[in-house]
Order: C-alpha cells, then structure tokens, then sequence
C-alpha cells in the first residue's frame, strides 16, 4: 500500500492564518478556527434538535465543521471581502476550492477517498441541511473573533462585528437566534466570571 500524505496535509491547517487584511492583536489559524466552528454547529444542531423538533445528527454537523477549512492549505484563505465582491470572483474561487478538494482527497488510499470527497466538497450530497448550521457556526466564530479583538481595545474589528451579526440575523435562523441569546453573551465575560 503506497504512503499517504492527507493527514500530514491537514495538519498543516495550524500555519494558515485568518483574517489576513485585518490588524489583529492575536493570530487565529484555521485548526484552531475549525475545532470552534465544529463546537459551534454541534451546539446549532442540538438546539434545532431540543427546541425545534428537529431530528439532525449534530456529530455528523461537527466533523462537517472540522473540514470547512481544508481546502485553504492549498488555497489560502481567501479575505471574505474579495472572496464575495462579485459572482465571478466567487464561482471561480468555488471551482478553485472544488479542485482543492479533490487534491487532498487524492492523496488518501483508494477506499478512503469517497467518505472524504463527500465531507471536503462543500456541495456533498445529503449534507444540505446540516451545511447550514456549519455556516451559521462559520459566522459565530468570526463575529466570537471579533468580539475578542474589540474587548481588547482593536476598534479595527468593529465595523467586522457589525457585518457579521447582520450577516447572521439574515439566515433566519431560529437556532442562530437561540444561541444568541443563551450562548453569545458569556464569550464577553471574563474568565473570572465563567462558572
């Protein structure tokens, strides 16, 4: 059986920085983004589960979560202001990341290859509705993120923050709405406070 190089591949995920055009008074990789993001949408898809009637398999949801990001060690990641300036730059940084999906998958043995594909294509069959919680999740680590920059005096983030809620409130999440309210609040306290 020849060596495969997907796992080392990923774990290159620690040396890619987000938020690249942005003053940040801390750097975030997108592992340490993905394992948040993964946490977050385990929470968005129990809260549509308990609250909501829903019957979504959150694990499922979180290791959708962990692998958003992969296809960024061979792309980098894209600022979200150029990713989406227009249709064009979009679809075509949406083929890029296809195509970066399949080179990562390529790099497992055969019959690892088909499990992988469908996590890493971000338009894999039969995950549609969980793929929405991953982009709400997605959003509450950045506007988390943003919330951190600016309780540390960075007002560069603000103008960020506010983008993001909005972008949030526009999903017409009842879920998103529900950690908000319950959840969202205490990334502001102080460590001293969390109980």
């Amino acid at each position: 059986m020849p060596e495969s190089h997907f796992y080392a591949m990923l774990s290159r995920m620690k040396y890619i920085n987000r938020w690249g055009l942005m003053n940040n008074t801390r750097y975030e990789n997108i592992s340490e983004h993905s394992q948040q993001v993964a946490v977050l949408a385990h929470c968005l898809v129990l809260i549509h589960n308990k609250r909501f009637g829903g019957s979504l398999n959150p694990e499922r949801a979180a290791l959708l979560a962990v692998f958003h990001d992969a296809t960024e060690i061979i792309t980098g990641d894209m600022p979200t202001p150029v990713k989406y300036a227009n249709r064009d730059i979009r679809d075509i940084y949406r083929e890029i990341e296809e195509k970066a999906a399949d080179r990562l998958t390529n790099m497992l043995p055969d019959d690892f290859r088909e499990d992988y594909r469908r996590i890493l294509r971000q338009n894999g069959e039969g995950d549609e509705q969980l793929r929405i919680f991953v982009k709400a999740a997605d959003r509450f680590s950045a506007l988390i993120k943003c919330m951190d920059e600016i309780r540390m005096g960075n007002n560069e983030f603000k103008k960020a923050q506010e983008t993001i809620a909005a972008s949030i409130r526009d999903m017409h999440l009842p879920e998103a709405n529900v950690f908000e309210k319950e959840f969202l609040p205490a990334f502001s306290l102080p460590l001293d406070e969390l109980s």
